[in-house]
Parts: C-alpha cells; sequence; structure tokens
C-alpha cells in the first residue's frame, strides 16, 4: 500500500509539473500567453489522480489493509 501512496504522489507532482511547463511555454499571441490545452489536460490528470488516491485510502481503511494511528476517540 506503502508503494501504491508513493506513485500516486509521484504520479500526481509529475502532473503538475507538467502543467506548470505548459503554463510558462503557453501560446503568444500578440503580448499574452494562451494556456494551452495539454495545461487543462495535465491539471484534469492530476485531479484525477488526486481523487483516486483518497479512493483508495478510503477502500484500503473500509477493508481493513490499514489502520488509523493517532489519538483515541473519546480522550
Amino acid at each position: 500500500m506503502k508503494y501504491l501512496v508513493i506513485l500516486a504522489f509521484a504520479a500526481i507532482l509529475a502532473s503538475l509539473g507538467s502543467a506548470l511547463f505548459f503554463m510558462m511555454r503557453g501560446r503568444r499571441t500578440g503580448q499574452e500567453a494562451q494556456p494551452s490545452k495539454s495545461m487543462a489536460r495535465a491539471l484534469a490528470f492530476r485531479v484525477g489522480f488526486s481523487i483516486l488516491l483518497f479512493a483508495c485510502v478510503l477502500l484500503s481503511w473500509k477493508m481493513g489493509w490499514i489502520h488509523p494511528t493517532g489519538i483515541a476517540a473519546g480522550q
């Protein structure tokens, strides 16, 4: 499970970095840069990876594969 979380975080950071690259590169039209569709796609992948990571952690908790730690409830 640890490796899945690490891989998901790496995918999130990679898509965020690629969105930054596409935003900085942009298409120059006159004086301003227009963000490309590639940037929007990279940000959409980032949102998808984040939702997938949350769903996997929630499913793992429900299945009993991972257990919460920290302060016990009611104390």
